[in-house]
């Protein structure tokens, strides 16, 4: 079936090189109208341009759709609101909206500086907030509502060089899980249909091309197509969800629930009875990063030794 998003006004964030470009074609292919947002600027944060947005866009215009850029940081409210404006002052109505915008400033926790911390946090965790914001304030006011879609990362778990970076990420699922509870409580009212889920992409990016991929991974355009379909009407029914997109593999997260309890013998516990209780009883939960630092050690050790 063709045409899935015929009609729709979309905006994505980081359109103008990766998977925001690839997600904002495919959505063009598609039918669908789309605000091409994207500062095009260097890794490094250096030599904002408007170009590779307005590129993007003459693509999706030769496409035959419909296609605006805005060419600003997603860090800035402002530029969060001109983003939605854009699609509304021109089209009408914002049917979707897709945080793809990301940078990294790559340093271990013990040496980050706050400015390093503060331009992650500031353009992949506020640049979600600054887009899904005034999006939400028009979708629940639109009778077709919309679609929410945040990008966050495996790296939400924890990661040794990028703790801004998977902080960000964490803070865009609990946020995007807000939004879900929400549009949830509004459709009980009797409203709009509105659904926010997160994509985690394992794609080779601008922003990746420094990672050495000794595990699965696959392109931008691999990571298209779900989230078409969690734009679209047919994937209007899933909320709240995050799901990994790697090559031709698409997989659902667990959502986070507590998987074991022990109680007090009696009033309050101390240090001794929980020292003595837990092990065999809570435990642990195995942090997946950190077993695979040590498989890594260990088989790093073995080969020395042979």
């Amino acid at each position: 079936m063709a045409n899935q998003l015929a009609g729709k006004n979309i905006a994505v964030t980081g359109a103008g090189n990766g998977i925001g470009k690839a997600v904002a074609l495919a959505a063009a292919a598609e039918g669908a109208n789309v605000v091409v947002a994207d500062y095009g600027v260097a890794m490094d944060g250096s030599n904002p341009s408007s170009d590779v947005a307005d590129a993007t866009v003459a693509e999706i215009q030769a496409i035959g759709t419909g296609a605006v850029a805005v060419a600003g940081d997603v860090a800035d409210p402002v530029v969060g609101q001109q983003i939605i404006d854009a699609a509304c002052d021109t089209w009408g109505t914002i049917d979707g909206v897709v945080c793809v915008a990301g940078n990294l400033r790559e340093r271990m926790l013990f040496n980050m500086s706050p400015e390093e911390w503060d331009a992650v946090i500031a353009v992949h965790l506020n640049g979600h907030f600054n887009v899904f914001r005034p999006a939400f304030a028009k979708m629940r006011k639109q009778e077709s509502g919309g679609a929410l879609v945040g990008f966050t990362s495996g790296a939400f778990m924890g990661s040794t060089a990028q703790a801004n970076y998977a902080a960000a990420k964490g803070g865009i699922i609990s946020l995007t899980k807000s939004a879900a509870l929400t549009a949830a409580s509004i459709a009980l009212r009797g409203g709009p249909a509105i659904n926010a889920n997160c994509i985690a992409p394992v794609a080779r990016t601008r922003m990746s091309e420094n990672v050495p991929f000794d595990f699965e991974t696959g392109d931008p355009e691999d990571i298209a197509p779900m989230v078409l379909y969690l734009l679209s009407e047919a994937g209007r029914s899933v909320n709240g969800q995050i799901y990994t997109c790697v090559g031709p593999r698409i997989s659902v997260w667990s959502q986070p629930q507590e998987v074991r309890s022990m109680q007090a013998p009696e009033g309050r516990w101390t240090i001794d009875q929980i020292a003595e209780t837990l092990p065999d009883s809570v435990g642990v939960e195995v942090l997946p990063f950190i077993a695979d630092l040590e498989r890594r050690a260990a088989e790093a050790a073995a080969a020395e030794e042979g």
